[in-house]
């Protein structure tokens, strides 16, 4: 099959589960709907308070946080795979995850918990600790003023355990904050509201158009350094700006929802199977898979023990975890 058909398959598939996927997310919840009910809201009822408040305050922001949230966290896990050569790559390489998560537990354990125009300290705290973590990374990375990318990987996997390690200590040390310490450590949307949706929408968009724009140096970043800088490439520069934008798009995901494994690991690996190695269309597909794996992930965390609500990384690690083991030992 040729590789075009393929994309066109990948493309209906993906469409048809996204629809469902959000069509799913606005009808379950702990106040019982159906389609008749949607169906009446949208074309009869659509001033409705407390439909409203069920189908769009409530469910479709939650959806739409999701779908975003998984849709970066994918993106960035095929830009740091193209990055570094190395399939193992993610967000949690770089140290920012792991950054992210410490600032926001900080947060917690100075008691700040202030909101200003809708968005949490936490929040704030976690995006700032996230970027200042792998800023710091990459400083340390530099010898003499050559960077190297071995030495990167390698200082984002040990600062990436050292905030990991002080998170838990500061949670040790606030134990009555635990309940919301493991919002940040294994990832929720239960919080979610539109003020997040509308915080994480430019991000993302500035990224994936970046993204978009130099996925052809990334073709050549991967033949390496040498070869793409003969073929043009202004590799210093481009290499920079993909780490920019994967840590941007990590940080602002576990702004809003906490750490969420696997999914910038485990999308980008289904998608290059599926339809091969090629920037430009590998990042358009694993934003849009992981943003509907992340749905119905979210999905399943919400109903599976209904009324109580399992943390959404619970859910991608039993589905990311097997599918990951799977692919190490078919392809060693």
């Amino acid at each position: 099959m040729k590789a075009r058909s393929k994309r066109l398959i990948l493309l209906a598939v993906l469409l048809f589960l996204f629809v469902s996927g959000f069509l799913l997310s606005l009808l379950e919840g702990p106040v019982e709907t159906n389609v008749g009910d949607l169906f009446d809201f949208l074309f009869h009822n659509l001033h409705d308070e407390t439909l409203r408040k069920i189908f769009i305050d409530l469910r479709l922001s939650r959806a739409l946080l999701a779908f975003l949230v998984g849709a970066s966290l994918s993106l960035s896990g095929a830009i740091l795979q193209g990055y570094f050569q190395n399939p193992m790559a993610g967000p949690f390489v770089v140290g920012v995850s792991s950054g992210a998560s410490f600032g926001a537990v900080l947060c917690i354990y100075l008691g700040l918990n202030l909101r200003f125009l809708g968005f949490s300290l936490q929040s704030a705290f976690a995006f700032a600790s996230g970027f200042a973590i792998v800023f710091l990374v990459y400083l340390l990375s530099q010898r003499k003023g050559i960077f190297k990318m071995e030495t990167l990987l390698l200082t984002g996997i040990a600062a990436g355990a050292l905030a990991s390690a002080l998170t838990s200590f500061l949670i040790f040390f606030k134990s009555e904050s635990y309940q919301e310490a493991v919002f940040w450590l294994l990832g929720s949307f239960r919080y979610s509201d539109w003020n997040q949706v509308t915080a994480m929408l430019p991000y993302f968009l500035l990224c994936f158009i970046v993204a978009q724009w130099l996925a052809k140096d990334m073709n050549l970043l991967v033949q390496g350094d040498d070869i793409a800088q003969s073929l043009g490439s202004p590799v210093n520069r481009v290499r920079k700006t993909f780490l920019v934008v994967s840590t941007m798009l990590a940080a602002s995901s576990v702004s809003v929802s906490g750490i969420i494994g696997f999914i910038g690991l485990v999308v980008p690996h289904w998608i290059r199977i599926l339809i091969g190695p090629d920037h430009r269309h590998l990042f358009f597909f694993s934003s849009l898979t992981g943003g509907i794996f992340l749905v119905y992930s979210d999905f399943i965390a919400r109903t599976l023990l209904s009324p109580s609500e399992l943390p959404i990384g619970i859910i991608t690690a039993a589905v990311g975890a097997p599918f990951f083991i799977y692919l190490l030992s078919q392809r060693r």
